[in-house]
């Protein structure tokens, strides 16, 4: 069901007796008795108006066509180059264009000389072919390679001589002489290769052609990553990076190490580097792992119980705790002996193992805990970090020296401060079906003791049904209502029309769902960060349970760390107990983001679970775009 005209006749309306120029003003300044359930089930024979969240989408690939090739002034050479206007490749429409304004202006070729295939060529199709470094697949930029046919020419005196004749082409050819003729003296010469004709010079040419589409392709998916992330959901919200490819090949064409100033083209930054380095510890570990026994995803093991799973959990932990772990219940690792009963050692075994992994260190093992102690694959971990990779791609060069860093898989935010970490904390973000969506922006302002601007999604999709019921409802539940910028009573509103001009809010109160402060950077998905009167949830170990803003543990830390004074201060405000405003002055990005691997800050890399499947829906777009560039 749309959205209802504010001032649509509705069959509440008729029913009521009313006329359409009777209820052209939502507001008439009087009560209106609530309606009987006779009325509700008459009025609205449809489902309530709804307000849908965003979607994910079927990823769209780079639209791909063919290079211009035939206006390219090498067509009018002498040499092989004369073929290049005859290729024919196919590549992303940028990637064309940046190859057809390199040949457009008489580029000399850059892959082939002397009839074959460049040394420098041979050197970034080696660099291809290790792509899979890179967290690409090397599937996406191989190239066939003409081979050289030779042939060699045996001492002229043994043989007739050959006579030049033309060719169709004009070019000259040889042929045997008239046998009925007197030989004429030939002139001795060595034995010298003769590279197959035409043909071999239109393959190279082709193989120029495709050649430089696909190093252009490489450098562009170097520099801002293979896929494009708006095309991936619509809660993915980043502007896809400027990868300047018009400048690519003329670079290349003075470079005097291609493959140096492809490989330079990647990121630079700490957390990209230290998620490379893992992966190939990953694909070097993978297939040499141990084989260990699994745990049921369905484990539930509380202090007092049995089960015939603990042996594997016991070894599982083993093999995953720290050395410090390990030492400190070193006498309950050397005396166990498999027994099922899961007692009070083992219970103090598993505490000290949750506390480590950032989970409630109260000995109860349930889902979190086992994906904790059992871990993740190698080969997920692997598909994790090669995600990771790519998004890194999708981020500014450098995060910067002081910003602010949430990644949402993990349930943290992190302050960073003089390039260095200063603290993190635990937050809630939102539940998979109120996605907190993927985007940077720039921290404005601390909101003290602020109001709560309900969203249009929550007054339609969760208030109406009840204002139908009760038109008192946020009366009594002591929230403000407008219409139009003008203050009404909830019972003053029609709710059975539309919404659009009506606002509602929550004054600032010991239970106002916003808590005591907000953090604001302006976005167009009304995100923020808040402190939040339901403090339990940041005890759980999954924390997808908001609206979609994301909930500080420790709001005033934060809240102090970014304007730049102290909690003591801070707590001075809050207690004046007046909604204001305070200004952030300094410049500190803030990256809402989310990571199933990404480094800590000591460059471990750690692994989350894919809590809203953006992981999978990643793997689809790459599989998408390798099969187009396949094609």
């Amino acid at each position: 069901m749309g959205a209802v005209d504010a001032h649509a006749l509705t069959l509440m309306d008729m029913l009521r007796g009313k006329t359409r120029d009777s209820v052209q003003e939502q507001v008439e300044g009087q009560a209106r008795p609530a309606p009987t359930q006779r009325e509700i089930d008459l009025s609205d024979p449809e489902p309530l108006p709804k307000v849908s969240a965003p979607k994910y989408l079927t990823y769209r690939t780079d639209a791909m066509r063919q290079i211009k090739a035939q206006a390219f002034p090498a067509a009018q050479a002498a040499d092989a180059t004369r073929f290049l206007a005859s290729a024919r490749v196919s590549a992303p429409a940028d990637v064309a264009a940046a190859v057809e304004a390199y040949y457009a202006k008489g580029g000399a070729p850059l892959w082939v000389e002397k009839g074959d295939v460049s040394e420098r060529a041979r050197a970034v199709l080696a660099l291809f072919d290790k792509a899979a470094d890179y967290g690409f697949d090397p599937a996406d930029y191989r190239l066939p390679v003409p081979s050289m046919t030779t042939a060699s020419v045996a001492d002229a005196s043994a043989i007739p001589a050959a006579q030049p004749v033309a060719s169709t082409d004009g070019a000259a050819t040889a042929q045997p002489a008239d046998a009925t003729q007197p030989a004429p003296v030939a002139t001795p010469a060595a034995p010298a290769p003769v590279v197959a004709g035409d043909q071999h010079d239109r393959d190279l040419m082709q193989f120029e052609l495709a050649m430089s589409a696909k190093v252009v392709l490489f450098a562009q998916d170097m520099v801002r990553g293979r896929i494009d992330p708006n095309r991936i959901s619509e809660y993915h919200d980043l502007k896809r990076r400027d990868a300047k490819l018009d400048l690519v090949l003329p670079f290349i064409q003075t470079a005097p190490d291609t493959v140096a100033y492809l490989q330079g083209l990647e990121p630079k930054s700490p957390e990209y580097l230290a998620l490379k380095a893992e992966l190939t510890r990953l694909r070097a570990e993978s297939g040499n792992a141990p084989q260990v026994a699994r745990l049921p995803d369905n484990l539930v093991l509380k202090p007092g119980n049995s089960s015939a799973d603990l042996a594997n959990l016991v070894a599982a932990i083993e093999r995953r705790a720290s050395d410090t772990l390990k030492t400190t219940h070193a006498a309950t690792l050397a005396a166990y002996r498999q027994t099922p009963e899961y007692g009070p050692d083992l219970v103090e075994l598993v505490k000290g193992f949750q506390k480590e992994a950032g989970l409630k260190a109260d000995g109860v093992v349930g889902p979190a805990t086992v994906r904790a102690i059992a871990g993740h694959s190698t080969d997920d971990k692997i598909e994790k970090v090669v995600i990771a990779m790519e998004q890194t791609r999708w981020l500014p060069d450098t995060l910067g020296d002081r910003y602010v860093f949430i990644n949402q898989p993990a349930f943290r935010v992190y302050y960073h401060d003089q390039g260095r970490e200063q603290f993190s904390m635990r937050v809630v973000v939102g539940s998979p079906s109120h996605q907190t969506f993927f985007f940077h922006d720039e921290i404005k302002t601390v909101e003290l003791n602020p109001y709560w601007g309900v969203p249009q999604s929550i007054i339609i999709n969760e208030m109406l049904p009840k204002l139908r019921q009760d038109p008192s409802y946020l009366d009594r539940m002591g929230y403000q209502v407008e219409v139009g910028g003008k203050a009404v009573s909830s019972t003053a509103v029609n709710w059975f029309a539309s919404t659009q001009s009506v606002s509602v809010r929550q004054p600032p109160s010991s239970d106002n769902a916003l808590g005591e402060l907000k953090i604001l950077f302006p976005n167009a998905h009304a995100i923020y960060m808040h402190d939040t009167p339901q403090k339990s949830f940041f005890q759980r170990d999954m924390r997808a349970l908001s609206h979609g803003c994301v909930r500080l543990a420790e709001p005033r830390k934060m809240a102090a760390a970014v304007l730049g004074i102290t909690e003591q201060d801070l707590a001075g405000r809050i207690a004046q107990g007046k909604n204001m405003a305070v200004p952030v002055t300094a410049k500190i990005p803030v990256y809402v983001s989310y990571f199933t691997a990404w480094p800590n800050k000591d460059g471990k890399v750690e692994f989350f679970d894919d809590v809203y499947g953006r992981d999978s829906a990643v793997e689809k777009a790459f599989a998408a775009t390798s099969k187009a560039r396949g094609a």
